[in-house]
C-alpha cells in the first residue's frame, strides 16, 4: 500500500509538472476552446480601440487620404509640424481614457483589442556604419500600461494587436499605414526583424501580466506572394512568407514568454489560412474577421472546419460597420458556436458604434478642403478645429448610442453562452 501511495504521489507530481505554465492564472487555448485561468470556457466579448494609435482615413471623414501618414502630412502642410504633433498627442490623450473602459465594463463587455502602431513603440536611431539600431519608444508602452491598469480594475482582458507593422503588411494601406514608396514588411528583412524584436520586447515586459489574454501577432495581412496581381492574397495557396514570419515570431516570444495565448490571422484580411496551418504551438488561436457577409451557419463553416481539423480555438477579432440588426444576428451566430468577438470600433466620426465623436465647424471645413471639396482654411481655424476635435474625442463629450450596445450585449445575453 505504501508503495502504491508513493507511486501515486510520483504520478501526481509528473502530472503537475506537465501542466503548461500559462494555465496558472492566464487565459489560454485548450483544444478548441479559449478558457479562463481556472479552465472555464471564456467567450471574449469586446471592442477594438480603432483610431487611437492607428487612424484610418474613413474614421476621420477622410476616406480619400486613406493612411495615417498621408493625413498627418496634409495636416502638417497647413498648420505646421509642431501643431500637428500637438494634435496627435492630444488625440491620444483624449480618445481612450479610464471613463471609456469603465463604461464598457458597465455595459457588459469583458475585453478590449488594442490596435498598435509600431512607431509608438520603436524609434530607429542611426548606429555605426550607417546602420540602425532599435530604441524603444516609451510612449506606446506607457499607454499600454495605463490601459492595463484600467482593465485590471474592471476585471477585463486585453488583446494586443499589431495593426501597423514595420513597413506595412498589406496593399490595403489604410489598415497598416503602409507607405507604398518604402519597403513593405515582406520586402525588408530589417522590417521583419523589427516586428520580431517588438513582440520579443512585449513578451519581456508583459510575460507575467494576466490581464493580457493574448498577442494578436499581425492584423489582416493582405498580400499576394505567388501572384502579384492577387493584391489581397485571397487566391494564395502557400503563404510561405506569412507562415515563416509567424514561426519566427512565435519562436522568439516563446523563448521569453510561455504564458500568453498567441493569435494568428490568415492572409486575405484574416481569412485565407492555406499553407499556414498546422502551427506547432498549442497555446494558439485562429482569428477570422467578418464584415458585410451573411449571418448564416454556412458563412463561418470554413473556420469551424479549421477549428476541428487543427484542434484550435476560434476568435472573431473584428466585425462591425453594419446595422444593429446585423450585429444581433452576427453575435447570436458566433456565440451559438462558442466563438468570442471584438467589434470595430468603440468610437469614430460617424454612427454605427457605441460612441460617436462630434465634429465642429472648423474641422468640417478642414476635412472638406482635404477631400478637395472646399477652400483652404486659415491656419488659426484649422488649428482650432483639430484641437477641438481632439478634446471632443473624450468619453464625456461623445454622442452615446445605447442601441448599438444593446444590439451586441443584448444578443449575447440571449445566446445562452456562459457569461
Amino acid at each position: 500500500m505504501r508503495h502504491f501511495l508513493r507511486l501515486l504521489a510520483s504520478l501526481s507530481a509528473i502530472c503537475i509538472m506537465s501542466i503548461p505554465a500559462y494555465a496558472q492564472g492566464f487565459v489560454h487555448a485548450h483544444h478548441t476552446q479559449i478558457v479562463a485561468a481556472k479552465g472555464n470556457p471564456l467567450i471574449l466579448r469586446g471592442m477594438g480601440l480603432g483610431g487611437w494609435m492607428v487612424q484610418e482615413g474613413y474614421m476621420m471623414g477622410l476616406s480619400n487620404l486613406k493612411a495615417q501618414h498621408v493625413i498627418r502630412e496634409r495636416i502638417s502642410q497647413i498648420v505646421g509640424k509642431k501643431d500637428t504633433e500637438r494634435f496627435y498627442r492630444s488625440w491620444r490623450d483624449n480618445l481612450v481614457t479610464k471613463a471609456d473602459i469603465d463604461a464598457m465594463a458597465r455595459w457588459g463587455f469583458n475585453s478590449v483589442r488594442l490596435p498598435m502602431h509600431w512607431k509608438l513603440f520603436i524609434k530607429e536611431t542611426p548606429g555605426k556604419n550607417g546602420e540602425s539600431s532599435i530604441v524603444w519608444n516609451e510612449e506606446g508602452f506607457r499607454r499600454v500600461d495605463r490601459l492595463i491598469a484600467w482593465l485590471k480594475a474592471n476585471k477585463m482582458y486585453l488583446i494586443l494587436d499589431l495593426h501597423a507593422a514595420p513597413g506595412g503588411q498589406g496593399h490595403d494601406i489604410a489598415i497598416s499605414d503602409r507607405d507604398p514608396n518604402s519597403p513593405s514588411l515582406w520586402d525588408s528583412s530589417r522590417n521583419q526583424e523589427a516586428m520580431i524584436a517588438l513582440w520579443s520586447e512585449i513578451a519581456r515586459r508583459y510575460k507575467n501580466e494576466t490581464t493580457i489574454a493574448g498577442y494578436d501577432l499581425l492584423n489582416e495581412p493582405n498580400w499576394g506572394f505567388q501572384d502579384k496581381e492577387d493584391k489581397g492574397g485571397c487566391r494564395e495557396t502557400e503563404n510561405r512568407p506569412l507562415r515563416e514570419i509567424y514561426e519566427r515570431t512565435i519562436h522568439a516570444i516563446r523563448s521569453i514568454d510561455s504564458n500568453h495565448m498567441l493569435i494568428i490571422e490568415g492572409n486575405c484580411w484574416g481569412n485565407n489560412y492555406a499553407g499556414i496551418l498546422p502551427i506547432a504551438d498549442r497555446n494558439t488561436a485562429l482569428s477570422f474577421h467578418k464584415y458585410w457577409t451573411p449571418t448564416t451557419q454556412g458563412s463561418i463553416e470554413p473556420f469551424l472546419k479549421l477549428r476541428q481539423q487543427y484542434d484550435m480555438p476560434l476568435w472573431n477579432g473584428e466585425s462591425g460597420e453594419n446595422t444593429n440588426d446585423w450585429y444581433k444576428r452576427a453575435v447570436t451566430l458566433q456565440e451559438k458556436n462558442g466563438i468570442g468577438w471584438s467589434w470595430w470600433p468603440l468610437k469614430k466620426l460617424g454612427r454605427g458604434n457605441p460612441l460617436e465623436i462630434k465634429t465642429n465647424t472648423n474641422y468640417r471645413q478642414l476635412a472638406a478642403y482635404l477631400r478637395g471639396e472646399g477652400k483652404k482654411p486659415t491656419v488659426k481655424d484649422a488649428r482650432a478645429g483639430l484641437m477641438r476635435l481632439a478634446r471632443d474625442s473624450r468619453f464625456d463629450r461623445n454622442t452615446h448610442h445605447p442601441d448599438v450596445v444593446e444590439a451586441l450585449i443584448g444578443a449575447s445575453r440571449k445566446s445562452g453562452a456562459p457569461h
